[in-house]
């Protein structure tokens, strides 16, 4: 993953948890969830629509 290892996201996670705080957290995951799956979404419109078109 990006040639980080578990130290390094162990790491990134501690930091997250300091700056958010533990009640931030799962909104903030829900979020970039949901904007991952979004941008996938808006991906693969556009060859769904060249498809129909051809």
């Amino acid at each position: 993953m990006f040639g980080l290892g578990m130290t390094e996201l162990m790491v990134i996670l501690v930091i997250a948890f300091l700056v958010f705080g533990g009640k931030k957290l799962p909104e903030l995951g829900a979020g970039l969830g949901k904007g991952i799956s979004s941008f996938k979404k808006g991906l693969r419109e556009p060859e769904q629509i060249e498809d129909k078109t051809a």
